[in-house]
């Protein structure tokens, strides 16, 4: 890696702490001790160490007294420079009053305040230094401008801000570097790369000294998450550089099986290659995990079909409420499985506006801000890492109905569990019903164990379908409950029930949570809300658009219930 940086005339890249001057830098940022023990001493200070500590009535003083904010010391560096380092946002202020410049070049690196916020990760900052008109193009002494740093150092919420305000996602460095290259190999980690790529990045562009593409730098860095994702996100395996190496030939001179395997893959997913009978086999194994759900669904339904129940039984009580249930099966399937969950749709002008509002208003933080769809995630949503989408009020992904369980298709979720389970009990009863007419059994004398050996006997392929039943009958039942209990007692979902310490909207403070409790309004309510039972107008269930809101505050009189506010 050290060869292709030297060969791409990179400079090695500094953090901060390595910026010169180093006294002051470590004596101004990393200690951060408080104002308090030097309230006596300060008035001794000179201005470079009281605007590292953002000692704002000491600056003034020396200001006033005739100090040229302008004026930079003897590693030319200025004061805006050690009050953006520092995150001093009112220091900020007042030297530009005082007449600093914005986008002044300075230090080892030349380069301007904003370079330097950027590179610490101060997100404020960078929103206080553009709305004075601080220029985030400007490249630095490496050759880079902001975003290509918040890439590098992995500060994914300014690069977000970044290309809200207009940069280029595909902008080059002076060695013709893209901000996705220097995530894909500086940053271990999903973002800022997730993030690029949801912005529409150029995957495949090659950079101007080696032609590496980012997947190139992925596999250089032995990012192995980076390389994942820019897999998914097609980025070509068979790209070349300038030395004829594709990302999978890098992956084969560092040895590392995992980079091998994965990239090999990618390759036999597109036909290049002809995989072995064991590859092709767990491959066929994953289409036919994706179809899984349809093949549970249908086994089900044409095992009933074969039973055929009894043509003696009676047509009124037993056929007809059989084809009732099968309809309403399939329709609450159907609806389950192509319903729209509650996804959070954004067009393109309203996410960067979202992203810009958020940052200037100090609120954008990955907790609450989705870095792949590109919005404020509303209350009690979740990002699906299977569907890759946002879904309000989401409760968990299915793998039965092959969606995501939410607040738009949640109720046919339920009602797909209910009929589901009373097609089971049909199946039993039909195996039931078929043993008592065509085999001869002799349970009255003989005992239960005997009658098994009789009915299985008769027809192992019925006595397995019973125990087939049986089998999906406990798994439907407990399922049917537990989602019962967390609608009716709880009013919750099954994320908010498994991951309540993650979200805020169940904590007071960091240290003091609510009641899970928290959106209950009672069973009885709770269910006319759930299921928006009306009976004709005579009961009103309380709607919520769980798609837009997005904070919540707890009536802490009652003990439980809550005022919603939208965004």
């Amino acid at each position: 890696m050290e060869e292709y940086e030297k060969e791409a005339g990179c400079v090695p890249i500094l953090h901060p702490e390595e910026i010169k001057p180093q006294s002051h830098y470590n004596h101004g940022y990393s200690e951060n001790v408080s104002r308090k023990n030097h309230v006596d001493d300060y008035s001794t200070w000179d201005i470079v160490k009281a605007t590292q500590y953002g000692i704002f009535e000491r600056c003034r003083e020396l200001v006033e007294a005739g100090f040229d904010v302008r004026q930079p010391d003897k590693e030319n560096v200025t004061l805006l420079h050690w009050a953006a380092i520092n995150n001093r946002i009112d220091l900020v202020k007042y030297y530009i009053s005082k007449g600093a410049i914005v986008d002044q070049l300075g230090g080892d690196l030349n380069s301007t305040p904003l370079h330097w916020a950027t590179r610490q990760g101060h997100l404020s900052m960078v929103v206080q230094l553009m709305k004075y008109g601080a220029d985030p193009s400007l490249i630095d002494g490496e050759g880079c401008s902001c975003v290509h740093l918040a890439a590098q150092f992995g500060h994914t919420s300014i690069v977000a801000y970044l290309i809200a305000k207009g940069q280029d996602v595909d902008m080059m460095d002076q060695n013709g570097m893209t901000p996705l290259m220097w995530a894909a190999y500086r940053t271990h980690s999903v973002d800022p790369t997730r993030l690029l790529l949801t912005f529409n990045v150029s995957v495949n562009l090659g950079d101007k000294y080696h032609k590496n593409t980012a997947l190139h730098w992925a596999v250089l860095a032995g990012n192995t998450t980076v390389i994942s994702l820019l897999l998914d996100a097609n980025a070509n395996v068979d790209a070349q550089n300038i030395k004829g190496e594709t990302p999978l030939d890098l992956a084969k001179q560092r040895k590392n099986v995992w980079m091998i395997n994965h990239l090999q893959e990618a390759r036999q997913a597109k036909g290049y290659d002809s995989p072995s009978y064991l590859k092709r086999l767990k491959m066929d194994k994953v289409h036919i995990h994706t179809d899984k759900h349809e093949a549970h669904i249908l086994v089900i339904h044409e095992s009933t079909i074969f039973l055929n129940l009894p043509v003696h039984l009676p047509f009124a009580t037993v056929h007809v409420p059989f084809l009732i249930n099968t309809l309403a099966l399939f329709y609450n399937f159907g609806k389950s499985w192509k319903s729209d969950p509650g996804i959070i749709k954004a067009s393109e002008e309203q996410k960067k506006k979202t992203i810009v509002e958020l940052a200037e208003t100090g609120s954008l933080d990955l907790s609450i801000f989705c870095s792949t769809c590109l919005i404020r995630k509303p209350i009690r949503s979740k990002h699906c890492a299977v569907c890759n989408r946002c879904i309000a009020k989401f409760d968990h992904h299915c793998p039965w109905v092959g969606n995501c369980v939410g607040i738009g298709n949640h109720r046919y979720f339920m009602g797909y569990l209910f009929f589901l389970l009373c097609m089971i009990c049909w199946m039993m009863y039909g195996c039931i019903s078929y043993w008592r007419i065509h085999c001869a059994t002799s349970y009255a004398k003989d005992g239960f164990w005997l009658y098994l050996t009789q009915i299985a006997s008769c027809s192992p392929w019925m006595f397995w379908m019973f125990l087939n039943s049986v089998f999906h009958f406990m798994w439907v039942a407990v399922l049917i409950m537990c989602q019962l209990y967390q609608i009716a007692a709880l009013g919750i979902t099954t994320n908010e029930r498994m991951n309540a310490r993650r979200y805020k909207h169940f904590k007071v403070t960091p240290f003091v949570s609510l009641p899970l409790y928290l959106h209950s309004h009672g069973c009885i309510r709770n269910l006319i809300d759930f299921f928006e039972i009306r009976c004709c107008g005579l009961i009103r269930p309380v709607t919520v658009d769980w798609t837009t809101q997005y904070t919540i505050e707890y009536d802490q009189t009652s003990g439980s219930g809550y005022q919603l506010r939208k965004f």
